[in-house]
């Protein structure tokens, strides 16, 4: 008798009243939380603004959105539409079918949007948020488990994902799987991790910490692919989605090789983000203002005289904190550019 160590929730949605909580849609929530605060902090060591990769996530996420599904319902047409289908189930995002080729190449075009209206150069902003964008996917395939969905092969390893589920034309599936969407969670940690230490390492910039990410996420995608069993166009023996992993893997260290001889090294800190700047001039002027409100002669004592003397020409000396603390503020955008997370 099999054992599935690895049971399956009996339902992926629980209801609050009449409002319906969808584990699948609160998985990507997260990844997206998740992804904007990696990406914040990795921007800000690199020299940006705090609020930078917030004020472009609100282009980047929509249009990524929108590229995943359009990549999911052109690829798996037949799911939605033809003889006794329902083309508008081709909305129902919140059933799951999200093509994350999609979702990063439209996001991308978002991204390009928010980073010309904020004037980032986009390749030292997908080197800073490329961690991110893979530990967010990471936690969406969390939601393909509440789902049911996406597993692969029938199998007896004591890890296996048990699936008791009726698929919408009736068929009963039940058995024992390989937790497809645990193997790929677990590789995109693995992908966050190296794409964060090979940064520090080899100090990259120019797109290539991104273009790490790309190539090293279809390595393990293509293995996945080739485990699961779920429905999908087949050319020449392989999926179409490891077709497409072998293709945009070349094109990933193609570019990592050929931007890395033409522009080695990172992106000057001082030149990436224009806010980066303006907040560095508003804290020198809060220093300054504090340092004025706190210019007022200390009290004598006994007679003694104060023991600073201002706006005189006393020999007292000014006091240098609020002097450093402007210095420091003025020169924190590049100071963390060294060591980004």
């Amino acid at each position: 008798m099999d054992i599935a160590y690895i049971p399956s929730p009996s339902r992926g949605v629980l209801y609050l009243g009449p409002i319906p909580l969808r584990a699948y849609a609160f998985c990507i929530i997260l990844g997206v939380v998740a992804a904007v605060w990696l990406g914040s902090k990795r921007w800000v060591a690199r020299g940006g603004a705090k609020h930078t990769v917030g004020d472009i996530a609100v282009w980047a996420v929509p249009f990524g959105l929108v590229g995943g599904r359009l990549y999911h319902v052109i690829t798996d047409h037949q799911l939605y539409f033809g003889e006794g289908k329902n083309p508008w189930n081709a909305f129902k995002i919140w059933e799951g079918g999200l093509g994350i080729w999609g979702a990063v190449a439209l996001g991308a075009v978002g991204a390009w949007i928010g980073c010309r209206r904020r004037g980032v150069p986009l390749p030292a902003y997908a080197d800073a948020i490329a961690p991110g964008i893979v530990l967010a996917q990471a936690m969406g395939r969390w939601g393909n488990y509440f789902n049911q969905e996406l597993y692969g092969r029938a199998t007896t390893l004591p890890w296996g994902l048990e699936i008791h589920k009726t698929l919408p034309d009736g068929e009963v599936v039940s058995g024992v799987f390989h937790p497809t969407f645990l193997y790929e969670s677990i590789w995109d940690v693995a992908v966050a991790l190296l794409v964060i230490w090979a940064d520090r390492r080899w100090k990259l910039g120019h797109g290539r910490a991104f273009a790490l990410y790309v190539g090293a996420y279809t390595v393990g995608r293509f293995w996945t692919e080739w485990l699961r069993i779920d429905e999908a166009h087949v050319y020449f023996g392989l999926r179409l989605n490891d077709w497409t992993s072998i293709v945009v893997f070349i094109g990933a260290v193609a570019y990592f090789v050929i931007v890395g001889k033409k522009r080695p090294g990172r992106e000057d800190p001082a030149s990436i983000d224009p806010a980066a700047h303006a907040e560095a001039e508003q804290a020198e002027e809060k220093a300054a203002e504090e340092k004025a409100k706190g210019e007022k002669p200390s009290e004598t004592v006994d007679g003694e005289k104060p023991s600073r003397i201002l706006d005189g020409d006393g020999d007292g000396e000014a006091d240098p904190l609020p002097a450093a603390a402007a210095s420091t503020a003025a020169e924190k955008t590049g100071k963390d550019a060294e060591n980004p997370i």
